[in-house]
């Protein structure tokens, strides 16, 4: 079945009744874009209401529908609050309480001596018990609807009560489908049919619904990993064997690890086959992933062929474009850099080199894989910060080369055993588990934030010193205004205090910059122009300065274990010794004393990412959900792991026994990839 058949699931939310411009754009922040959207758009929690027959029964802070009749209205013309004085059934009287210009309003909706159900939070103001801005106000009980009210994630410009009509518009949309669950396991597991899992899954705390769904998610995940694994295994690629001359003239800062090497070896051993590699490098910070990189690109260039490596930003392009020039000076290998800058004769010169072969190895952003770029001989493709990328954009470089070139990709996140196979399921993976000798270990220090004149005193004596430094400030969701600001607070204060010597000292970047100026600012404190560098989490990964060694990062518990180590990998680079201070706030719970304890305890980034996984537990979303590359909307990391290797091995056996995805339970499964918006998995059963 495809989608074509389910239109309403798949129109647009602005076919909606109610929703225009105005409304579109912050449905679009939150990914709402098609119906479809809105029906998986699942509360966070619900707000339980309980029926009391009068306020006797109820207790402050409780939240209740109660029958109250309006006997008196108070309060002033003006910018006051508006109460309504309202009594129960045995006398007790209560302020329904209002502010702003709502008094015209709640005059029509409570008019005097007329019985109301009302729904709301029983609170206490002095001595008389009020509800702030009732809930729900109705001629009769059944006019409230359900006890169990949703709570949605909204955006700026949604309220609670729009985003539930719009859900309910969505849900109204929705008919049976085909069912894509073995029949066996939908029994024992006793979870509803879909239609009804999503209707379940918006009115209360359902937990076969939502596991239910959270299994659809992870069924639709493994089975379009694997058809792409399984695509992979069926093109026809270039097998590369080199003979080691080029290898043999590298200047290495160091000596091969263990880990290096092992990963050298498998990576030799793919390429060394005619179906293209699909491997991940999964690598600590500074654990050299690039030196890796670099042996298997001088692999394809000493079979004759060309390689191409691809990096999320210009800044981190350039970086490595740098570092492997330095490494291959005495190996005459050809390396150049393409960027999206890059324009006229200089760009012409590279494009011409690719197409001649004169060009080894090219380093670029996107720019790399434009349609005016053509290569002679495209064998190896090398990916940096895998999670920038999703998998329908690594299948755009297999149209790069005369057969389908070989693909490592890289990520410097050590992601833990359990989630590895969810996110890179399709995928052989190697893990660089040793650091390279001679590197320092940072100097990790928890501070209160009560001492934070120290920290800048410390911080002013470094500068002094002719060092370098970044302050991060904590701005986990781009969307938290209130973050940006504190960003753009802090950084003021620190020009204020460093900057007026020599203008540009203290820069600033964060996620909603330009790029182009974000890119500046980041280019200056590579080059050493800027002293300081205050950001928020873009520096997470990617920026290599090693005369960098002073990293703050401020209200360090609310950031996750995984996350600071990325973020203190900025640091220790270099030769010398390097220190972070973690400045956490005054009360902290028993799980961010514990994180920032063990971050002092190791550097190992792998035991970090695993002890992060138990911190956080069942109840919280994955830790890189903060950096937005999971790919999984609905399933918690408790349901990941209970049900991630059964939805795996029922993936496997439908489409080994189906054949790829035929019959009546393969069309329905080819369906549920376009409900999840795994559609690349659908393409590839096409040959797209």
């Amino acid at each position: 079945m495809r989608p074509d058949r389910l239109n309403p699931l798949f129109v647009e939310t602005g076919s909606l009744k109610g929703v225009g411009p105005q409304l579109a754009r912050p449905l679009e922040k939150l990914g709402l874009t098609r119906v479809r959207d809105l029906a998986y758009h699942l509360p966070d929690r619900f707000v339980q209401r309980r029926a009391v027959a009068n306020l006797d029964e109820a207790a402050v802070g409780e939240n209740i529908v109660v029958a109250l009749t309006p006997a008196e209205y108070r309060g002033a013309a003006g910018r006051g609050p508006f109460r309504v004085l309202a009594a129960d059934s045995i006398g007790n009287i209560v302020a329904l309480t209002y502010f702003g210009r709502n008094s015209g309003w709640a005059r029509k909706q409570l008019p005097l001596g007329e019985t109301r159900w009302i729904a709301g939070r029983l609170d206490q103001y002095g001595q008389m018990l009020q509800i702030v801005h009732p809930d729900h106000v109705s001629g009769e009980s059944a006019g409230l609807g359900q006890l169990c009210e949703p709570v949605y994630p909204l955006s700026e410009g949604l309220t609670q009560g729009r985003m539930a009509a719009l859900v309910q518009q969505g849900l109204a949309a929705l008919t049976d489908l085909p069912e894509w669950i073995e029949p066996g396991l939908l029994g024992r597991m006793q979870w509803p049919a879909w239609r009804d899992a999503l209707l379940l899954a918006h009115r209360d705390e359902h937990r076969e619904a939502r596991e239910r769904l959270a299994y659809d998610e992870l069924l639709a995940n493994s089975l379009a990993l694997m058809l792409v694994r399984n695509a992979n295994r069926a093109r026809t690629g270039q097998p590369l064997r080199g003979d080691g001359r080029l290898r043999a003239k590298l200047a290495l800062p160091f000596g091969l690890t263990g880990a290096q090497q092992r990963s050298i070896g498998e990576i030799e051993g793919d390429l060394a086959q005619a179906s293209p590699m699909l491997r991940l490098l999964q690598g600590d910070v500074g654990s050299g992933k690039t030196v890796v990189a670099l042996e298997a690109m001088l692999i394809a260039v000493e079979a004759g062929a060309q390689a191409a490596l691809l990096a999320p930003t210009e800044i981190l392009a350039r970086q490595h474009h740098e570092t492997l020039g330095r490494m291959a000076a005495g190996t005459g290998v050809e390396i150049a850099l393409l960027t999206g800058r890059d324009k006229g004769r200089a760009r012409e010169s590279i494009l011409m080199g690719l197409v001649d072969g004169s060009i080894d190895i090219v380093v670029g952003t996107h720019a790399i894989f434009q349609d005016a770029v053509a290569y002679r001989d495209l064998a190896l493709v090398v990916i940096d910060e895998q999670h920038r990328f999703g998998v329908g954009q690594r299948l755009m470089l297999t149209q790069k080369g005369r057969r389908t070139p070989h693909c490592l990709a890289m990520t410097a996140t050590p992601i833990p055993r359990t989630l590895t196979l969810a996110q890179y399921g399709e995928m052989d993976v190697s893990r660089l588990d040793e650091m390279p000798p001679g590197r320092q270990a940072i100097d990790t220090r928890v501070v209160a934030i009560e001492r934070i004149d120290d920290v800048v005193g410390a911080l002013s004596r470094h500068l002094a010193g002719g060092g370098q430094a970044y302050w991060v400030c904590p701005m986990v969701r781009e969307s938290e205004s209130d973050d940006l600001a504190a960003a753009e607070a802090r950084f003021a204060e620190l020009k204020a205090r460093f900057g007026p010597e020599r203008e540009g000292d203290v820069v600033l970047v964060h996620g909603q910059l330009r790029p182009e100026v974000k890119d500046a600012a980041m280019e200056r404190f590579a080059r050493g122009e800027a002293r300081l560098l205050v950001a928020t989490t873009v520096i997470e990964v990617g920026v290599d300065v090693p005369d960098a060694t002073l990293m703050v990062i401020e209200q360090a518990e609310r950031f996750g274990l995984a996350q600071l180590h990325q973020l203190r990998g900025r640091v220790g680079r270099g030769s010398e010794k390097s220190v972070c201070l973690l400045l956490r706030g005054g009360a902290l719970s028993e799980t961010a004393r514990e994180r920032l304890a063990l971050l002092r305890e190791t550097q190992d980034g792998f035991r970090l990412a695993e002890e992060d996984l138990r911190l956080r537990g069942g109840g919280e979303l994955l830790g890189t959900r903060q950096s937005g590359d999971t790919p999984f909307r609905i399933a918690s990391l408790e349901q990941i792991q209970r049900l991630l290797p059964l939805a795996h091995d029922d993936a496997r056996l439908l489409i080994e026994r189906d054949g790829g995805l035929t019959g009546e339970r393969g069309e329905a499964a080819r369906l549920l990839l376009y409900l999840f918006e795994r559609d690349w998995g659908v393409q590839l059963l096409r040959g797209g």
